[in-house]
Formats: C-alpha cells, structure tokens, sequence
C-alpha cells in the first residue's frame, strides 16, 4: 500500500523518506477544515438550528463536498502511481492510517450528500425536479434528520483526526512523532471551519455563536501548541531539535507570524472584542484564521520533513 503512496518525485524509495510539495499541506487544510464543516453542520441538525430556513448547515455541505473533492485531487496529484489508487478500497487494513484515511473519505460523502438531501439548493431541485421529492420526506422524520447530524459529527471528528494521525504515525520524523497533532489539526480543523461560517453565516445569532466557538478553538490550539512543544523539548535530542525548528529555527519566523500571530493572537483579540460588542464584527478575522490554518499545514509538513533522527542539519 504504502507504494501508491510514494511521491511521484522518486516512486523507487520508502515514501516516509520523500519530499512532499504543495498537494499534501493544500489536502491536509482541506480535509481538516471539511472535518471542522461536517461537525459543525452535523451539531446544528442535531440541536435543531435547521428549523430556521437560514441555518447554514444547508450551505455547508455542498460546500464542505467541493472542498474536500478538491483536496483529494490535489492529494491524487502527489501519488506517484495513480492508476492503482483502487486497490485501497480492495482491502482493510486495521494497522495502516493510509488505510482508514481511504475508507473515511469514501464515508465521508454518502453523508456529506444526505445533508444536503434535507433540503437541496434551488439550483439542484430546479435542474432535477425529482430531488424535491426525495427532499421533502427527511424534513418530516426528526428522527432521521438528528441521525445525519450524528453521522455527519462522527465522520467528521474522524477525518479531522485522521489528517493529524497520517503525519504522525511516520515515526522517523521526530517533528510530526507526537501524539498530540491529531489533535492539533483537528481543532485547528475546527477553528478554520467555525471561522468560514462566521463569515458567510446569514443567521446573526448563527454567527455570533461562531465567533464565540472559534474564540474557544483558538484559545485551546495555543493550549495545544504548549503542550506540544514541552513535550518535544522533555524527549531525545532529535525531538528537541525538531521543536527547535518552529520556536527558533529557520521555520520560527513563519510560525510565529503567520501562524500565532496572524493566524491565532491577533483575529483572537479582534473577535473577543466583537462578541463583546466593543467593535462590529469584521470579515478580517475569520480570513486570518482561515490563512493561519493553511500556513500552519505548509509549516508543519515541511519543518517535519527536514526534521529526522539522522538529519545533522537542524541548525
């Protein structure tokens, strides 16, 4: 399995060992933020927020459907050997992340397409008639409308984990070797999506409850980054050399102000300042976290890709 996996750059060497470009970060921030979509979607079903007719769990699933397509394409890009891409979904292996991650993504979407079944946009019922049919039998079953609010939770909560998990299973890169960047990633997965519904949330209330969610999210990602760092700083060399990377290394200055302070700190301040109606909500906010969450991907994917057990080049 791990062959299909291999960069396209050097098909012939173990794919732990290869150098990953644009595709995977880009794949990465996708998956994350649609996994942050389909919790958030799947909470507002669950809570009964799709009673109002501006409820944007009816926007966010066709949307988190385009995202995520686009991020497995830009991961199809990076595979050096595509046309076997269909023997992953030939087999089930417990042990292997590559594995799960195939099999979540492919869940993903019968979900992803029964939220949006609730009530499809206009533009769908009005090409294919028939959908507002199937559409108006789910909205008269509660029962069936919390279950994909359920689904759509679950599924989501573990594509966010899986994009951490993939990264940090490869043990020879002390960088990504910690247990705590699944979690990582899926808050960060989570702020990014609370983020894009503050912003495109028609509902005021919906948007002053994302705003308020994405101040949590933010406040436990730099939690997170804490601890995080005390725990590669307490371990091996290697480990302690890899943190080093981010807090003082070549990759520090990129971290600290894209990804903490344009990305976390500064939208953190202005939109605790907005819930609190000290100053309107701005569009600049969740753009920052939005780019923030990216950036990190990109910083996490290279720095952890320079950083290794026999890598002398730390410094």
């Amino acid at each position: 399995m791990h062959e299909i996996f291999t960069t396209r750059n050097n098909p012939h060497v173990d794919p732990f060992m290869t150098m990953w470009g644009w595709e995977i970060p880009v794949y990465l921030f996708l998956g994350g933020m649609v996994a942050g979509m389909m919790i958030i979607a799947g909470y507002f079903l669950f809570s009964g927020r799709h009673k109002e007719s501006n409820c944007s769990c009816y926007s966010i699933p066709l949307t988190s459907f385009v995202l995520l397509s686009l991020g497995m394409f830009a991961l199809f890009l990076d595979l050096a050997h595509k046309q076997y891409v269909w023997r992953l979904y030939t087999t089930f292996q417990i042990t292997s992340p590559m594995s799960w991650g195939a099999w979540i993504l492919i869940l993903v979407y019968p979900a992803l397409i029964a939220n949006i079944l609730i009530r499809p946009p206009s533009w769908m019922t009005q090409r294919f008639p028939k959908l507002s049919d199937i559409a108006g039998k789910p909205q008269t079953h509660p029962f069936f409308i919390k279950n994909v609010g359920i689904l759509n939770m679950i599924l989501g909560m573990m594509l966010g984990a899986y994009t951490g998990v993939l990264l940090s299973s490869m043990g020879s890169r002390p960088l990504w070797n910690t247990s705590l960047l699944w979690v990582l990633f899926l808050v960060s997965g989570l702020s990014a999506a609370a983020a894009y519904v503050h912003l495109i949330a028609k509902n005021k209330a919906e948007s002053e409850l994302l705003a308020k969610a994405d101040n949590g999210f933010l406040v436990v990602e730099l939690f997170i980054f804490v601890m995080l760092f005390l725990g590669l700083m307490s371990s091996a060399r290697p480990h302690i050399e890899a943190a080093q990377l981010l807090l003082t290394g070549i990759y520090a200055p990129a971290f600290w102000v894209f990804v903490i302070g344009l990305g976390i700190v500064i939208p953190l301040g202005m939109q605790l300042l907005a819930v609190n109606h000290k100053i309107k909500h701005t569009p600049i906010a969740p753009i920052m976290v939005i780019i923030g969450g990216l950036i990190l991907r990109f910083i996490i994917v290279e720095a952890g890709q320079y950083s290794h057990w026999f890598n002398a080049h730390f410094k």
